[in-house]
């Protein structure tokens, strides 16, 4: 954190504030923008940050609940990454979503915690201009991670006004924002700095968090095109209180804001170097990231180890170099509109260490597994438009990726006793995908799509190499280092009389397989193909000029295509999410909003014996603004549910049960009590 203060304080102290007259202000409407004669599918959308800002949030990774469809938990400590689930997928941390920031991918292959583990939390969401989401893959210019769906996030790259604001919450929830834009250079450069601290509710441990962020971004206007370079960074720490065991509270062991292991939580941090240029048909991008995690986790509490206990260490340090471009030519077919869309993509991962240590109150016992990894990817894509007539239009599409896996065993003899050696190793594979898209226009307010496409992710490098378990030495095999999926849907899309934007899409996903490498476990594990099929219906109303609502509904039926003994419910798919909220904006006085987020039960193991229970929250922001100050504040849960936020169903074994016996159980973390924060802004 002290490497960030020095440029905070060169960046207030040296900068002259620049006039709004010297600022465009650039305005993204969102939700308001007609899609009609631009949207690929039904299921794609645009957020702005004028719809963000009226939304109140617990966590960062929250933005993402923008997404219709899309739920945003957490099991853990308010500084690791996100649950997210979308379209029957529990994504545990991003596997099956593909999410960047201004070109840079936040998916993270071979992550120490999960494959395309997506954190988020060195995101500012005042800085948000724009959140693009396309579900579904239907689009030649998403590779990895693309089943589901995926979200672009812009930051800007200016402001109009700047702004110093300060939030206070209880549990000592404590926030600083600066943010402000200066013309100099030729250019413009935007800055925006956040300091984050918080305890949270739970009865036995202080989150002690310590979030310090970063965000210096020059932007320059070309001829034709604009280049913009920036700088970001992002240092953390915290205290986790994990999910917890039914039983223990039953027992009267603990309350629901307790924990078993009191020991937990992380550190990370994550620095970056990007530039995002655009010329004429040209884009590019590049990127440079340095990131690293450490984070402790104990989900079986005494029940491998009756003495140190369960808890295990999980270790990410790593670089990222990657980039992409794209040319887009413009021509005519039969004198009807044709473009066509030529681009390509790289990406290494230069992972120093990727490893996993049984711990003991932070401290390593010993190492279960350690590796060097490089893995890197190639891919390149075609993306053809056609306007046939004045009803219809195609795209049609096309990509080819490359992937190369070197894994370097660090450990030797592990802790269990089990030469690792043998999972170095290197592997390769390589995918071609097809998409496609009918549009047929109905009338100036409505559009109807049929849309089809192949999408993929790749699995941990680890799993494509590995040879024995880390557990017991016995053989394992190794899995495909890329897993196909395919998903097809049928969608209309209607705007109406500028007020109303709607959408309705009917949606079919396959995948081969959805086999994972477990973090937990340093092992890979397999599982069969399913099919997801599924309705989601969206619809806002801008019923004034200042007052919106919005409603947005998703059913999900899932299951593993191939029977088995255990059954076929896929844990965690979620059938119903539901989402609606009343938004208002009076200008120059009162705005705010009142949110309903409500996601139904789920299986929890594959015969559906166990289930979930139904969670709902309500989130409410209340705000004035009196000349140039802004006050606000935000009441989290506001009815103070004590729903959970996740559950999963597992073994487990206490400090007080039996020598030797595992109890199954659901393993469950709730939802925050509700909460109240207060912020005072001052615009200038």
């Amino acid at each position: 954190m002290k490497r960030l203060g020095w440029v905070l304080l060169v960046l207030l102290g040296d900068t002259a504030i620049a006039s709004e007259t010297e600022l465009e202000t650039v305005e993204v409407e969102g939700r308001r923008i007609n899609l009609l004669g631009a949207a690929v599918s039904a299921s794609e959308g645009v957020v702005g940050q004028q719809e963000i800002a009226l939304r109140p949030l617990l966590r960062t990774g929250e933005v993402l609940e923008l997404v219709p469809g899309m739920v945003v938990t957490q099991h853990s400590g308010t500084g690791k990454a996100n649950q997210y689930f979308l379209r029957g997928f529990n994504l545990d941390h991003g596997t099956d979503f593909n999410t960047s920031i201004d070109g840079m991918p936040v998916n993270m292959r071979t992550h120490g915690h999960g494959q395309g583990y997506s954190d988020l939390n060195y995101l500012i969401p005042e800085m948000v201009a724009q959140l693009a989401y396309k579900k579904g893959a239907y689009y030649a210019d998403i590779g990895d991670f693309s089943g589901a769906g995926s979200a672009q996030i812009s930051t800007s790259n200016r402001l109009d006004k700047g702004l110093v604001e300060v939030t206070i919450g209880e549990d000592a929830y404590y926030r600083l924002l600066a943010m402000d834009s200066v013309v100099h250079a030729g250019g413009v450069t935007s800055f925006a700095f956040e300091a984050n601290s918080y305890d949270g509710p739970w009865s036995d441990i202080e989150e002690d968090l310590h979030k310090v962020n970063l965000l210096l971004k020059h932007s320059v206007a070309l001829d034709d095109g604009q280049l913009s370079v920036a700088f970001m960074a992002y240092d953390n720490s915290w205290n986790s209180a994990d999910q917890i065991p039914s039983r223990a509270v039953e027992q009267g062991i603990i309350d629901e804001l307790g924990s078993i292991d009191d020991s937990l939580g992380g550190e990370s941090s994550r620095y970056s170097f990007n530039v995002n240029w655009e010329q004429g048909a040209w884009q590019a991008s590049a990127y440079i990231i340095d990131y690293d995690l450490s984070l402790w986790s104990n989900f079986t509490y005494f029940l491998d180890d009756e003495i140190n206990g369960d808890q295990f260490e999980q270790v990410d340090d790593r670089k990222l170099y990657g980039g992409q471009f794209s040319y887009l030519a413009e021509s005519q077919l039969g004198g009807r509109g044709m473009s066509n869309k030529f681009g390509a993509d790289f990406r290494v991962d230069d992972i120093k260490e990727v490893g996993l240590y049984h711990t003991q109150e932070r401290q390593r016992i010993g190492a279960i597994r350690s590796d060097r990894v490089e893995e890197s990817s190639v891919g390149i894509y075609w993306e053809n438009r056609i306007t046939w007539s004045d009803q219809l239009r195609s795209v049609i599409g096309a990509r080819y990726d490359v992937y190369d896996f070197d894994v370097s065993d660090q450990t030797g003899i592990n802790t269990n006793g089990v030469d690792l050696s043998a999972n170095s190793g290197t592997s390769d594979d390589q995918i071609s995908s097809l998409k496609g898209s009918l549009i047929y226009t109905l009338n100036d307010e409505w559009e109807g799509y049929i849309s089809a496409g192949q999408g993929f992710h790749s699995n941990d490098a680890r799993g494509t190499t590995i040879q024995v378990s880390p557990t017991d030495g016995s053989q394992v095999n190794a899995v495909d280092p890329l897993v196909r999926s395919l998903g097809y849907e049928f969608g209309v899309r209607g705007f109406i009389s500028d007020r109303v934007n709607t959408s309705l899409s009917l949606w079919t996903l396959e995948l081969d397989s959805e086999l994972l490498f477990v973090g937990d476990a340093g092992n890979t594990e397999a599982s069969r193909g399913s099919k997801r099929s599924g309705l989601e219906l969206t619809a806002y109303y801008q019923i004034t000029e200042l007052l919106s609502l919005d409603f947005e509904y998703a059913y999900t039926d899932a299951e593993f295509t191939d029977s088995a003994p255990e059954g076929n419910e896929i844990p965690g798919a979620i059938e119903n999410v539901f989402q609606a909220g009343l938004s208002a904006d009076f200008g120059s006085g009162w705005f705010g909003s009142l949110r309903l987020r409500h996601f139904g039960e789920r299986p929890l193991i594959e015969d559906g014996s166990v289930t979930s229970d139904a969670s709902t929250i309500w989130n409410l922001r209340a705000g004035y603004r009196v000349a140039n100050w802004v006050i606000k504040a935000d009441v989290l849960n506001l009815t103070d549910s004590d729903d959970h936020d996740i559950d999963y169903f597992y073994a487990s074994r206490l400090a007080g049960e039996p020598s030797g016996v595992e109890t199954d159980d659901i393993h469950y973390h709730v939802i925050e009590p509700r909460t109240v924060r207060v912020s005072v802004g001052l615009s200038f």
